[in-house]
């Protein structure tokens, strides 16, 4: 009977990780701004809320993405299109050099999103919604939607993020694809130190480095001063 509790405990843990979505953008995000980002959905979707023409040609949908993300300013690591339950997925992966320049761009009409520094803090505040410029397409609206961070620093707040601060620091908003069909803001925030946690780690280290060779430094000079005076 233990058993069974802590299998089905385990489980209920895991469920929020294995939600897969139908359209999902998922940033790994810097504290200088830079970034990459991670765009993947169906792409009935995709022309629902970029408006990227989907005409069945899997091809010609990747390069049509490819040159859009490279027309909004980003850096295009990868393209691709996938297959899951017989349904296909367009998935484009592309660096960024300033989240700030995103907003509006034609990779980004759903997207509006700010970075900036706040009382000695870093605060990200934004909204997804499907954008009234693009014309309204077909699209199934089963599933769920969501849009993810990959936070750099410590959180201190985040403004109702679905499953709250998730393992490697991860926030996520979601709602479901009627709704975002519907034209619902999804609006998500957080505020964030200004100081990477990897820098930070890298400069306890190096702290504790110090200190230790300095107090071998020391015990070295009074050994040697002791040694001195008995001689």
């Amino acid at each position: 009977m233990a058993a069974r509790l802590a299998l089905a405990l385990l489980l209920a843990a895991g469920l929020p990780s294995c939600v897969r979505y139908e359209y999902e953008h998922e940033f790994w995000l810097d504290v200088d701004g830079s970034g990459r980002v991670d765009v993947t959905g169906r792409p009935d979707l995709w022309a629902a809320f970029k408006g990227l023409p989907v005409d069945g040609d899997e091809d010609a949908l990747a390069r049509r993405a490819r040159e859009t993300f490279e027309r909004s300013g980003l850096h295009v690591r990868k393209v691709d299109v996938t297959h899951r339950g017989g349904r296909a997925y367009l998935f484009v992966r592309a660096a960024f050099d300033d989240v700030n320049k995103l907003t509006g761009t034609p990779a980004f009409p759903d997207l509006r999103i700010a970075l900036r520094t706040e009382d000695g803090r870093l605060r990200l505040q934004g909204s997804w919604q499907r954008p009234a410029v693009v014309a309204p397409a077909a699209a199934a609206d089963d599933g769920v939607m969501a849009v993810r961070f990959h936070l750099p620093s410590k959180i201190y707040q985040h403004d109702n993020a679905a499953g709250g601060v998730e393992r490697g620091n991860i926030l996520g908003w979601r709602q479901d694809v009627s709704a975002a069909l519907r034209a619902r803001e999804l609006a998500f925030g957080a505020v964030m130190d200004r100081r990477s946690i990897f820098y930070s780690t890298v400069g306890l280290f190096a702290g504790a480095v110090a200190l230790a060779l300095a107090l071998l430094g020391v015990m070295v000079y009074v050994v040697r001063k002791k040694g001195q005076q008995a001689g």
